[in-house]
């Protein structure tokens, strides 16, 4: 029997009692129980055969045991086992000394503790080394914007003509009520008064907001806003970088400087919509008030707009208030938060926003000045996308197109020609570098504070026979000659259009080109335009800057009328038009805008020059067309524009009934038109009232404010466009003003001449040419007739029917005489439908 084991399946270690197998304690225990339980019970005797099994399942289990464990150290040097330990537990690795095989892979606590600590400390040291190496932001780090972020708009000589958006009006913080500066911060920074410059709170409230789509407040204090808003340095852009500077900067201003200081220089900085940037301007754009004057109630109207002023000036300029009343609401409740005894009240003693002063435009808008900034903006607008106000606080440096010297020749021309008419009559004038595009002057009003409608850039009226050069220009473009013969009698029936005629008699059945166009024949153009198609002619206005969209509406409305000038337009587009015969047959688009830059960048162009250019017609045909509209000035209807010392070109224009009156012309520097038109201001029953400003009037009286009854949006009166009246065709008032203006604009620049006639193209006779008349023997007597009654009309120098003869002290009512080429006067008696008066806004 080997050693240390005992018969009956006993280690020979279960004597020494330190460690006993657990099957053994609980049999004793139970046989201890047993005898206290009762009387002893008789043993059992235990069959031989079981004692065997149960030996032999004992040695088994033992062997696996040993097995299970891993090898013993010897306790002696000879190698000799010690005495065996007892068993851990059940095979299989179960017992508390074996780990699972993920735990193999953590870790050690200690050295989890090691990293973090390390892991701190160097994040700490990192912190403090960059908040060491950023500077304090000083007085010389001010932005330059501070005292003014608007935009500029000059001169083309580079002069100023305007400021945009409003200067701040700079504060003291004694001058800012404690209920404004309670709002400003209870809307932006409830904390300010306490924080470090930086708030962590708020920081996880605009992650929690931005989620949620419930952002009220932003994560920058009032401290950070501020730092960004007046210092250099700090961009707008959204950068992690950028973000931990400002942190940084924030902790040090509001280290250095007091509370009050930040917050005046926050309140004087940061933009509130309109234009307004600062409190003090603020107050003045919303409320008309200084800045010690406003309410609580307006305070906190204010406050909650500087979240995002610009689409909150947009939805009340769309008349929906829904988005600035939810903000004055939110801010009424943070500031009964911040101070419930004080303002705990307000949202239910005043819970709508405080009525808004009518936004009202700038000194800078008097006067013509505000008509060029209507210009340049409206073209800014359309070519960028931004808004007004986008642009006006933008930063931006616009040179315009405009001549200030030009500008004020152009009102001068007009009201000397004006002068002692009737407020209802309406000159308006453009001029046009042929050579470029750009527009140098204009006249759309007196003073735009008082009447806001720029007749220049927006009144469209009928164009009359100052069209006809387009029709000219198709026709030479097509091959035809000036050579050619065409009708020059009427009425002129036509397909599906009213019969036309001439407004004055001719004895010729037929003449050239150039006879027709210097004589305005209607029945001439009208056939020229039915050879050379409509297409072709509206396809020469469109390529000339004409509006395609109103010229295919004259062509469904009037059909072949549409040659004598049933379309309307604007004087911008015919100055801009007639360059193409200026210019050698190209058209430059027009344009009020040289370019256009950021004022902090000199080199970020925002806007380049337009530089389009479309090749219209052939230089050979413009020139020919300057030949025929050149006779006009010379010869025809248009003498009254002639200058003494050089060459011009243009074609005069009067509508039925005198209802417009034209005259387009040019030198080769220079394409100007004028155009002339009345409108009566009517109300519903037909009471005639006289303008005001230049305006219709919407209200009645003198005080507008005490109007209950209309509105600008349903007016007292409205326009409605009648005749000039006796004395008025493009011959006589637009060709004066054209004359007196040109002087001035050309004075300074050399004389230049038109080039020479080409006669290109083919004769192509819509009429049959006539016989000449046989020489006379004999000298009439001088019976008081026209001289040149008997001279050949087909000669260019034979002044037949000149319309410019005409008695200015006619009776109104008699229209015998009214003009050089009125259309209409069909056998029918019908005329061409008059166009729709044209709009006028309010000033």
């Amino acid at each position: 029997m080997p050693q240390g084991q005992q018969q009956g399946g006993e280690s020979s270690w279960d004597t020494s009692q330190p460690s006993r197998r657990p099957e053994a304690a609980y049999e004793e225990t139970g046989q201890m129980a047993a005898h206290q339980d009762g009387p002893p019970r008789r043993r059992e005797p235990v069959q031989r055969q079981d004692t065997a099994v149960h030996q032999r399942e004992s040695a088994v289990h033992r062997q696996e045991t040993m097995i299970a464990q891993p090898p013993r150290r010897s306790r002696g040097r000879g190698g000799a086992e010690g005495p065996p330990q007892p068993p851990t537990g059940p095979p299989g690795g179960g017992g508390k000394g074996d780990k699972p095989k993920w735990r193999r892979f953590l870790p050690s606590w200690k050295l989890v503790v090691v990293g973090f600590v390390v892991l701190t400390a160097g994040v700490f040291a990192m912190v403090m080394v960059g908040y060491a190496n950023t500077a304090m932001p000083n007085q010389q780090q001010v932005q330059d914007s501070v005292d003014d972020q608007g935009s500029i708009i000059r001169y083309s000589d580079k002069k100023i003509l305007a400021h945009l958006g409003t200067k701040r009006i700079p504060v003291d913080i004694k001058d800012v009520p404690v209920h404004v500066q309670d709002a400003v911060i209870a809307a932006e920074n409830s904390g300010f008064r306490d924080d470090a410059g930086i708030s962590f709170t708020g920081m996880l409230r605009s992650l929690y907001s931005t989620v949620s789509g419930q952002q009220v407040q932003g994560a920058s204090t009032i401290t950070q806003q501020m730092a960004r808003n007046y210092y250099d340095g700090l961009s707008q852009e959204r950068s992690v970088q950028r973000k931990i500077k400002e942190i940084y900067v924030a902790i040090k201003l509001n280290k250095e400087l007091s509370k009050d200081t930040i917050l005046i220089q926050y309140l004087n900085t940061i933009y509130f919509g309109r234009g307004a940037n600062g409190i003090g301007a603020a107050a003045s754009a919303f409320f008309g008030k200084k800045v010690n004057e406003l309410t609580p109630e307006q305070g906190a109207y204010l406050a909650g707009r500087i979240q995002n002023p610009d689409a909150f000036d947009q939805a009340e300029q769309a008349g929906k208030p829904a988005a600035t009343q939810e903000r004055y609401e939110y801010v009424l409740k943070q500031m009964a938060q911040l101070n419930q005894k004080d303002y705990g009240q307000l949202l239910a003693k005043s819970p709508t926003a405080p009525k808004l002063r009518k936004k009202w435009d700038k000194d800078y808008y008097k006067g013509i000045e505000g008509y060029m900034i209507e210009a340049v903006v409206n073209e800014f607008k359309a070519k960028t996308g931004l808004s007004e106000e986008e642009i006006k606080t933008g930063g931006y440096d616009i040179t315009s197109t405009f001549d200030r010297k030009l500008m004020y020749a152009a009102k001068a021309a007009v009201n000397q020609h004006t002068r002692g008419l009737t407020g209802e009559i309406n000159a308006t004038l453009a001029t046009v570098d042929p050579r470029n595009g750009r527009v140098i002057a204009f006249y759309g009003g007196d003073d735009y504070a008082k009447d806001a409608w720029n007749d220049a850039f927006l009144s469209q009226k009928q164009a009359a026979s100052a069209f006809k050069p387009y029709v000219l220009a198709a026709w030479l473009h097509e091959g035809y000659s000036l050579r050619s013969f065409l009708p020059a009698k009427g009425p002129l029936k036509l397909e599906n259009t009213t019969p036309i005629d001439n407004d004055h008699a001719t004895s010729a059945s037929a003449i050239d080109v150039v006879a027709a166009t210097k004589d305005s024949i209607n029945t001439a153009y009208a056939k020229m335009g039915e050879k050379v198609g409509l297409d072709s002619v509206i396809d020469i206005a469109t390529r000339a800057g004409l509006n395609k969209k109103r010229l295919l509406d004259a062509r469904e409305e009037h059909n072949y009328l549409i040659t004598i000038g049933s379309n309307p337009v604007t004087v911008v587009e015919q100055a801009g038009g007639y360059s193409i015969f200026a210019n050698k047959g190209k058209h430059f688009e027009n344009h009020v805008i040289i370019e256009a830059k950021k004022r902090q960048n000199k080199k970020d162009i925002v806007l380049p020059e337009t530089k389009k250019v479309v090749n219209v017609i052939s230089e050979e045909a413009a020139a020919d067309a300057s030949a025929a509209l050149e006779a006009v000035v010379k010869q025809g209807t248009g003498r009254n524009a002639a200058l003494y010392n050089r060459p011009v070109a243009g074609k005069t224009g009067t509508n039925n009934g005198n209802k417009e009156a034209w005259f387009v012309g040019y030198t080769p520097q220079l394409s100007t038109a004028v155009g002339m038109f009345r409108q009566e201001c009517r109300t519903k029953s037909g009471k005639v009232v006289p303008p005001r400003n230049d305006t219709c009037p919407w209200y009645r009286g003198k005080d507008s404010s005490k109007e209950k009854k209309y509105t600008p949006q349903k007016p007292y009166t409205t326009p409605f466009e009648v005749g000039l009246g006796a004395g008025f065709q493009g011959a006589t008032y637009p060709a004066a003003i054209w004359k007196t203006f040109m002087t001035e604009a050309t004075k300074n620049m050399p004389v230049e001449q038109f080039p020479a006639r080409v006669d290109g193209g083919v004769p192509e006779n819509l009429a049959p040419k006539p016989e000449p008349k046989p020489a006379k023997t004999e000298q009439p007597e001088d019976d008081g007739t026209d001289p040149d009654s008997g001279c050949n009309p087909f000669e260019a120098d034979c002044d037949e029917g000149d319309a410019n003869d005409l008695d200015t002290a006619a009776d109104p009512g008699d229209t015998s005489n009214m003009g050089e080429d009125m259309m209409g006067g069909g056998s029918d008696g019908r005329t061409v439908p008059d166009p729709m008066p044209g709009r006028r806004e309010d000033g």
